[in-house]
């Protein structure tokens, strides 16, 4: 197993993922195994695509039930109102900054992920954790590096 720093998130950001692996446990799980059963019935298994096809994605189940049990083991919950109350930007913050261009962006820093949410371990994570509102933070992306001002924050 690999030696990581334990995965900063929100309650709900980890109540999320325990959701997602509680389902990936159950009934994917169950829905993967009923799968391989019904190919088995097709026959001969070394021509049987169904099975093949079955037993991928069993695997493939397989590792992201892994890494999410992984990634769960040692979190640190992150207080919003703690945060917020230090002014500094954590995992669970909603964010507005504003780029060298004068174009705003709003994200939400999420260990969870989804539409309009970065990681905190992305560029742009990475620059806007611990930074304070007017903050000029530079984000050095993978094709080039920008600044931004933060303009505001907030936790939910």
């Amino acid at each position: 197993m690999k030696n990581r720093e334990p995965e900063r998130m929100t309650a709900t950001q980890k109540a999320a993922l325990d959701a997602e692996l509680a389902d990936m446990e159950g009934p994917k799980r169950q829905g993967i195994i009923d799968a391989i059963a019904v190919a088995r019935g097709f026959g001969d298994l070394s021509e049987n695509f169904e099975y093949h096809a079955a037993k991928h994605e069993g695997g493939m189940l397989e590792g992201r039930i892994q890494n999410l049990r992984e990634r769960l083991r040692e979190v640190v919950i992150v207080d919003g109102e703690a945060a917020a109350a230090s002014g500094r930007i954590e995992v669970g913050a909603h964010v507005v900054i504003e780029d060298e261009d004068g174009g705003e962006l709003s994200v939400e820093i999420s260990a969870v992920g989804g539409s309009g949410t970065v990681s905190p371990t992305s560029p742009l994570g990475l620059a806007l954790v611990g930074a304070k509102v007017g903050d000029s933070v530079r984000i050095a992306a993978p094709k080039r590096t920008w600044t931004a001002t933060v303009i505001s924050f907030r936790y939910p």
